[in-house]
């Protein structure tokens, strides 16, 4: 027998807000599979299975309408979304590592009052710029990607206009 969840339930069970869940409802990217007698949406084991694909892409750096665009597709399988997770993670945690073991290095050295050589801190600001870089080119790519949705809708809200006009 499959189970079923209220978005209230979901909302808690996820870490999403009820408000996320019915936006995406609102915009066709999660709708769920169900309703009660009175009206409340319904989800089931399969929807939940949709929203991790959902939740996953977007941490890739997917705008919503990539998500939307890539889930309807069926561009990639649930088990390659899952694997592309992993890969960056996988990455993110190199990055990190590569860090955390140059701060122990120099930690080591200042605890132990040894002078430190230039290729110790040119070595850590190296990597602490790599990480602070993925992180910035990230969230100008996904900037980049609104403000060109914004610029096209724009254009589009421009074009109608000027077609009511004539």
């Amino acid at each position: 027998m499959e189970r079923y969840w209220k978005v209230g339930d979901l909302a808690k069970l996820t870490g999403l807000t009820v408000r996320t869940l019915r936006f995406y409802d609102q915009i066709g990217l999660f709708s769920p599979s169900g309703q009660t007698e009175s009206g409340h949406r319904l989800y089931s084991e399969s929807d939940m299975s949709r929203l991790q694909q959902i939740v996953s892409l977007k941490e890739l750096g997917l705008s919503l309408e990539e998500v939307k665009s890539v889930l309807n597709d069926k561009q990639f399988s649930p088990l390659e979304i899952v694997n592309l997770q992993m890969s960056r993670i996988k990455e993110q945690i190199k990055l990190q590592q590569t860090l955390l073991d140059l701060l122990q290095h120099v930690s080591k050295s200042m605890q132990g009052k040894e002078p430190l050589a230039v290729e110790d801190f040119t070595e850590l600001l190296q990597a602490m710029k790599k990480s602070h870089e993925k992180l910035v080119i990230e969230r100008r790519t996904s900037w980049e990607q609104r403000l060109n949705l914004l610029g096209n809708f724009l254009a589009e809200e421009e074009e109608d206009s000027k077609s009511k006009e004539d």
